[in-house]
């Protein structure tokens, strides 16, 4: 039996327009593989960061730590799971769109299709009319280590097809100059997503998606390059602790009296501080939890493998999610 027949009581039997409290929170570490960019606007603007404490104790001083913004992190898996849906026709047109010839469902524009699986998982607001609230529960991601540790600096130009700097027509200088930061590779950031109310096969799409996403962050073309890791799998019918108090718990469970923990730390002792700090933690949580085992947490990441291995079986999946959905 799969993991995830042993555990259908925490998913719907089938969509719901109305909530029901079953809350299904994923643990991440978002391991930067490479050089990677986290910033809100264009070349040349600083990283994300926030000032926060360092640590859950008293007195502890106040650092900067880098930011991956909510939207960030889940824009790049809906785009991968848009890739999914579009390879199999899953993407639809909007009935009421008046544009003629009329455009399938898209991010960033008013025409949503209001009944692929990522408008009914993800969410979406059409000017027209009608909206669907996100049943994935995003927050900022923050960075294990303080910024100065985990930050440098580089600078970039571009040459002329001469290799120079210098436009070989004009011998003008080029403009395109200036330094950049980027969060050095084996940073780890600490994110926990947490849907609401989904099938298995919404689950199964949700982290497919997760586990299927690589790059995040600006001139992902080139670098950004992410691994996300599973650390647990928690069942409950609220939400629970924040990804900043999660990251301050690791932080102080790493360091273990000393100023700050080393970097690079290695991913087997950062997981599995991580996960003592969570049972720690779901002390504090008013609610009921319960925990999928670490060994099944690890099996599940392996029948994901074996599910997007299979053309058919994901096809089938999809397929079968997207015909259960209410008529728009």
């Amino acid at each position: 039996m799969s993991i995830i027949d042993k555990n259908k009581q925490y998913f719907l039997s089938a969509y719901s327009n109305y909530p029901h409290g079953r809350y299904i929170s994923i643990f991440l570490l978002r391991q930067i593989k490479s050089e990677a960019i986290f910033r809100t606007e264009g070349s040349g603007e600083p990283l994300n960061r926030e000032f926060v404490h360092a640590g859950m104790n008293a007195g502890d001083d106040i650092v900067q730590r880098v930011v991956i913004s909510k939207r960030k992190q889940t824009a790049v898996e809906r785009r991968t799971g848009r890739e999914l849906l579009r390879r199999n026709d899953l993407l639809f047109t909007d009935p009421k769109q008046k544009a003629k010839p009329p455009s399938p469902c898209a991010l960033n524009r008013n025409n949503p299709c209001g009944k692929c699986m990522d408008c009914m998982i993800y969410g979406y607001a059409a000017g027209g009319g009608g909206a669907q609230k996100s049943r994935v529960i995003t927050d900022d991601a923050f960075s294990l280590h303080p910024a100065p540790t985990i930050i440098g600096t580089k600078q970039f130009n571009a040459l002329y097809d001469n290799s120079t700097m210098r436009d070989p027509e004009s011998g003008e200088p080029s403009t395109s100059i200036g330094t950049d930061e980027y969060v050095k590779p084996e940073a780890v950031f600490l994110d926990i997503e947490t849907i609401k109310d989904v099938t298995t096969a919404e689950f199964q799409y949700i982290l497919g998606n997760i586990l299927r996403s690589t790059r995040y962050g600006a001139i992902s073309s080139r670098i950004g390059k992410v691994q996300n890791h599973v650390v647990g799998i928690a069942f409950s019918d609220c939400e629970l602790f924040s990804n900043l108090e999660w990251t301050q718990a690791t932080y102080d469970a790493l360091r273990d009296g000393q100023e700050e923990p080393s970097f690079p730390s290695h991913l087997e002792t950062v997981q599995q501080k991580a996960a003592q700090t969570i049972a720690t933690l779901a002390q504090n949580v008013v609610g009921q939890i319960t925990f999928l085992p670490q060994a099944d947490a690890a099996a599940l990441v392996v029948e994901m493998q074996k599910l997007y291995g299979d053309e058919t079986a994901v096809t089938a999946l999809l397929k079968t999610a997207t015909t259960a959905y209410p008529s728009k």
